[in-house]
């Protein structure tokens, strides 16, 4: 497995510079205490559902009889989506979001669950725990998770001078890198599915 392309997966679908303006439309009432408990929550929410993904996805689809080439295909095609997404400059994972009369649990839904992570994060640190032949492989993708919280933490907390120094402007370009970056390894994921499903498509001199 290489190691590094399950992280820069994470943190191009996570993208926190992207979620921003949600983040400080969300937070704009809050007193500086209730903004930290709500990083601190939305960033602890985000390595569970990383963690809980990479350790115990991959025994859920066994369960329901799911093949890891079928979920590659899947997976691939819900990250090929998101990526398109946000080379619209949309946020990632998410779509319209009801944000009224959410309170204090708007830290866990909708900002940490679906805008910061989701389905096709969920899909992607399945595909990775197969990936892995080591347990400390295994304990690496967790790890990835709590570099996601720490960056999560870090940008929201700074989520002020970030928003004035980058503009609308430069958030949607952030944006739509980022989702380049995940088009790319989408195509990866799909590519690897179907030729495990079809081999006649990995054929070398197929005419």
């Amino acid at each position: 497995m290489d190691l590094y392309k399950p992280l820069v997966a994470l943190l191009a679908m996570v993208n926190p510079i992207g979620i921003l303006p949600f983040f400080i439309a969300f937070t704009q009432e809050f007193d500086r205490p209730q903004r930290q408990q709500t990083i601190r929550v939305a960033a602890f929410t985000c390595f569970m559902v990383i963690g809980l993904s990479a350790l115990l996805g991959l025994k859920l689809i066994e369960f329901f009889g799911i093949s890891i080439a079928s979920f590659q295909v899947g997976g691939g095609t819900l990250l090929l989506i998101t990526a398109l997404q946000m080379l619209n400059a949309k946020p990632p994972e998410g779509g319209q979001v009801e944000t009224e009369g959410a309170g204090a649990n708007i830290a866990v839904v909708p900002l940490a669950i679906p805008l910061l992570t989701g389905p096709a994060t969920i899909s992607t640190m399945v595909i990775y725990a197969q990936k892995s032949k080591m347990w400390w492989e295994q304990a690496v993708l967790v790890g990835y998770g709590v570099v996601v919280a720490l960056v999560v933490v870090l940008v929201f907390s700074a989520a002020g001078r970030i928003a004035r120094v980058l503009g609308t402007t430069g958030i949607n370009i952030m944006t739509r890198l980022m989702g380049l970056i995940l088009a790319a390894l989408a195509v990866e994921l799909l590519q690897s599915g179907l030729v495990e499903l079809f081999p006649i498509l990995g054929a070398k001199g197929v005419r």
